[in-house]
C-alpha cells in the first residue's frame, strides 16, 4: 500500500487531484492519500465471485468491484460496494455516502487495522454490513452496527443484507481460490 501525503488533505482537495481513478485506485483515509496495492490472483478471483453470487441472490441489491463512495470526509474504494438501486451514481459518479453493506478482502501487504477502521467509520456513516475476509486465517470478520464483532469460520453461515436470498459460509468462500 503506498501513502503520499505527508501533510493533511481534505476531501476537496483529494477530489480534485487528477490521478484518482488510476489502477490501482487512490483513497483518502484520515487525511492521508493512500494507493490500494495490486490485488493478487487470488483477491481478483475471491472478488470476481463475491459479485457474481450476490449479484445471482434474489434481493435488491446490486454488487460493484472497486466502486468509489465518498463519505463526509474520506473516499473510499471497498473491494466490493453493495448497494440498493436508489444509490446507484448516475452519469458515472461515485457513491453519494456509504454502501449498505462493503466487503474488503485483506491483502498480504495490508494493514488489518487500517481496514478495519475503515469498516467502523462506513458503519458510522450508514453501512448495514461489513465484512473483512483474511484468506491466510480462514475467517471472516463480520462487522454490524451496534453489535460485537464477529469471527467466522468454517460452516458458519455469514450474516447477509435484509431481504437478500443469499447462503454463504467462509469454507464456501475459501474453495473459490482453493480451485
Amino acid at each position: 500500500m503506498t501513502s503520499t501525503a505527508v501533510t493533511p488533505i481534505t476531501l476537496e482537495e483529494f477530489s480534485q487531484l487528477a490521478n484518482l481513478e488510476e489502477s490501482p485506485a487512490w483513497e483518502l483515509l484520515d487525511q492521508s492519500i493512500v494507493q490500494k496495492p495490486m490485488p493478487t490472483i487470488d483477491h481478483s478471483r475471491l472478488q470476481k465471485r463475491l459479485v457474481a453470487a450476490i449479484d445471482q441472490a434474489n434481493g435488491p441489491y446490486e454488487a460493484f468491484p472497486e466502486l468509489r463512495c465518498v463519505l463526509t470526509q474520506q473516499s473510499i474504494v471497498p473491494d466490493v460496494v453493495v448497494i440498493s438501486p436508489t444509490k446507484i451514481p448516475k452519469q458515472n459518479a461515485p457513491v453519494s455516502g456509504a454502501p449498505d453493506w462493503l466487503i474488503e478482502i485483506l491483502s498480504p501487504d495490508q494493514s488489518t487495522t487500517k481496514l478495519i477502521a475503515k469498516i467502523q467509520t462506513c458503519l458510522q456513516e450508514g453501512t448495514q454490513l461489513g465484512w473483512l475476509i483474511d484468506s491466510q486465517e480462514k475467517i471472516v470478520m463480520v462487522f454490524q452496527p451496534h453489535q460485537p464483532l464477529q469471527l467466522m469460520t468454517a460452516e458458519e453461515s455469514l450474516p447477509v443484507l435484509p431481504n437478500l436470498d443469499l447462503q454463504l459460509t467462509p469454507t464456501l468462500i475459501f474453495a473459490w481460490i482453493a480451485s
